[in-house]
């Protein structure tokens, strides 16, 4: 009997998490093809554009906030079958947050200049912001696309998000070169050529005609809840305080994480434009890592919000178990795979030699504590699941602030120690990111938690 219900799990899990994965992929592989063409350009545009993503990314705990919210509040309800305050949490997910990328946007308008000034000189800057600015514009766009593919993937339909990213990726990559190459290299055809802005254009076209096609998906073709576009135009306070409240340790949680990656950007820049270049390609090739990561965290939060949300708290308890194993078991594999062909992949990115030397060691150091974040992750979806989300503040300010961060200064600023240790210091986290999550787990405050 235990076997089945093992089996059924990991059936759900994979259901709901596989598509997303997949999707992802796609985004991930645009990702790498983006920096694949920006490379193209000059070694300074890619240091330019991870500067201003690094910084862009920030603003992302806004989304982590409310996004992680509207998972609890979304799925539980559903599996409660209560599924007008289903349709009432997803149209206020989408208003709200909207609202909320304005206000970013604005923010992030004025100071995006004197923040990436102090990463790198005036030429880096100055390519990072043609870029960014346009990035920045769509802001309201790209989360309003994220909440839409939050809320189908949380009434348990991961098909269409799948669907849609593929197409939103595809499009970026065929969109990309057209628009950024006088002639595209390899087959000749004359572009566009508006050079690092031309990636910008590339991407807030295809995330704006993702959002329209996933806006459409949710709001006219879903057969299980039926939001409406009047209830866009106002906003419900009791259901947007729970969106603000429910998720705000996630969000702390993120933009700490987010501002910590940019002070290791300061400690990279320590090493010069090539060190910049290689922590820039690494991270997007760790995309990759993460994909699994982000997948099986929506499908394992949304299937414990559907368990808990119908008081069926073994069967949530299994899922985080389940959840926590398979993804231990993709990053050994991952881990395995970059470790042997670390320098080959730095090496399509890439003709700097210091860039590929240093790139790749980041690369072999980092694979080292993914097995650690897929224990550790696996385990959090029971957090998100629930809407009990204090641990993942005190997870990342613990690990990375309280541990990392004096392991850098000292080893860096201190001892005046090579690059290597900045890589390591990663493992040291990362390490003790797990043991704080497996830590409140075991307390299973989270069981009795209920939005």
């Amino acid at each position: 009997k235990m076997n089945s219900k093992s089996s059924s799990i990991l059936k759900q899990l994979l259901k709901l998490s596989i598509p997303t994965v997949i999707g992802f992929t796609i985004q991930m592989v645009y990702d790498i093809v983006d920096i694949f063409w920006i490379g193209k350009i000059s070694n300074n545009a890619i240091a330019g554009v991870t500067i201003f993503t690094t910084i862009f990314w920030i603003v992302e705990a806004l989304n982590e906030i409310i996004g992680v919210s509207s998972i609890s509040l979304i799925s539980q309800n559903y599996g409660k079958k209560n599924y007008a305050k289903t349709e009432l949490a997803i149209e206020q997910t989408i208003t709200f947050k909207f609202l909320v990328a304005m206000v970013a946007m604005g923010f992030l308008l004025f100071f995006l200049k004197p923040i990436m000034s102090f990463f790198a000189s005036d030429k880096i800057v100055e390519l990072g912001i043609s870029y960014g600015y346009i990035r920045l514009f769509f802001l309201p766009i790209m989360f309003s696309s994220f909440s839409v593919n939050t809320a189908l993937r949380s009434i348990g339909d991961a098909l269409s998000p799948m669907y849609i990213m593929i197409f939103s990726g595809i499009l970026n990559i065929i969109l990309d070169p057209i628009f950024m190459f006088e002639e595209i290299p390899f087959i000749k055809i004359t572009g566009l050529g508006y050079g690092i802005k031309g990636a910008a254009i590339a991407t807030v076209i295809s995330q704006s005609l993702a959002f329209l096609l996933g806006f459409y998906i949710l709001f006219y073709k879903n057969k299980k809840v039926f939001p409406k576009i009047k209830n866009l135009l106002k906003l419900d306070w009791g259901i947007d305080k729970k969106l603000l409240t429910i998720g705000l340790p996630n969000g702390i949680d993120i933009l700490f994480r987010n501002i910590f990656f940019a002070v290791i950007l300061k400690f990279v820049s320590l090493f010069g434009n090539d060190a910049i270049s290689a922590y820039g390609i690494g991270s997007r090739i760790f995309g990759i890592a993460f994909l699994p990561i982000m997948g099986f965290s929506m499908g394992g939060s949304t299937l414990v919000g559907h368990a808990l949300g119908a008081n069926l708290e073994k069967r949530a308890m299994k899922i985080a178990h389940t959840t926590a194993i398979t993804l231990s078991s993709f990053m050994t594999l991952f881990s395995l795979l970059i470790f042997t062909f670390g320098d080959k992949v730095m090496e399509i990115f890439s003709k700097s030699p210091a860039t590929i030397a240093e790139g790749s060691l980041f690369l072999k150091i980092g694979t080292l504590g993914l097995i650690f974040i897929g224990i550790g992750m696996g385990l959090s979806v029971a957090f998100s699941g629930s809407g009990y989300n204090k641990p993942f503040f005190i997870a990342t300010f613990t690990s990375r602030w309280i541990v990392q961060l004096p392991i850098l200064s000292i080893a860096i600023l201190i001892l005046k120690l090579p690059i290597i240790w900045l890589w390591l210091s990663f493992l040291f986290g990362d390490i003790t990111e797990m043991v704080i999550f497996i830590t409140f787990f075991k307390q299973k405050k989270w069981l009795k938690k209920r939005v």
